[in-house]
Formats: structure tokens, sequence, C-alpha cells
């Protein structure tokens, strides 16, 4: 009812919590920040100018939206979104935090499987007016190490 998603929908999200890359979805397993049995957090594809390193967060099964997902999960989604919070503060230096989501077509979902952005902001970072530009694999990378280190440290 809530769905939009082709009937042939190939989900670059699910392909990532399978351990799969392809050309097609510019995810790799490098962009993996933290991964439990329910739910995965990565870097985006995407960046903002001013926001490097936003995080999105996953179910690991396919749900496409808000109203698909069970609130066991989303309530996974939401206590891992307080730590990649924890963990973009130290790690990014950042003086805040945005969280964001969307749902369907008008709510400007483009990707067919719920997800949670976990946006690090700053003082006068203009994040309303930024558009969003490809992140290479590398510099992606590099973002993950940082916040991998910090839940390494935390033992959670």
């Amino acid at each position: 009812m809530h769905n939009h998603a082709p009937l042939e929908y190939i989900c670059p999200f699910c392909l990532l919590v399978q351990g799969s890359e392809s050309i097609q979805t510019q995810l790799r397993q490098t962009d993996i920040v933290f991964q439990t049995a329910d739910v995965t957090a990565f870097i985006a594809t995407r960046r903002y100018p001013q926001n490097e390193g936003h995080v999105l967060i996953i179910p690991n099964l396919h749900f496409e939206n808000i109203y698909d997902l069970p609130v066991n999960i989303s309530m996974k989604i939401h206590a891992l979104s307080r730590e990649v919070a924890l963990a973009m503060k130290s790690e990014y230096r950042c003086d805040g935090i945005m969280l964001r989501q969307h749902n369907e077509p008008a709510g400007d979902q483009n990707i067919w499987h719920y997800h949670l952005h976990v946006i690090p902001r700053y003082l006068n970072d203009d994040f309303h007016n930024a558009q969003k530009s490809p992140f290479d694999a590398d510099e992606r990378a590099q973002f993950a190490r940082k916040l991998r280190t910090w839940f390494g440290k935390q033992h959670l």
C-alpha cells in the first residue's frame, strides 16, 4: 500500500549487508562503521560539502519504509543512532547532530530500503543550501575507520 519499489528492484543496501559489492551500488564493505545481527551503520556514498562522513543506519532485513519497519528493529536503529552521534562528536568534533529519514517519493525517499541519516552539523555550515556530490570510496573508508576506532574503544 505504501510501497514504491519497482517489481524487479535490486536493493543496494541488502547487497551491502550480504557482503556483495558492485559498480552499480557504489557501496563497499569498507563503508561499514558498525554492524549487528539486526542493523548496519555505514558511510553514505554522497557527501554534503561541509558535513562529510554522514552515516546511514539500516535494518539488515529489507523493510521499505517506516510503515513496514517493526518497532523492535526501530528501537535498535535509534539506539545505534545515539552511538553513531557520540562517535561523530568525538571523532569529527562536530557542533551538533541531525537525524533525517525519508518515506515515499513525496517524502524524498529514493532508495527503497528504510534508512536513517545521521549527519554531523557545524555552526554556520549552510547545510540547507548544500548540494550533495559523489564521495570517493577511499575517502569514505577514512571516515568509517575513524568511527570504527571509536566503536572499538566502547566495547559495545
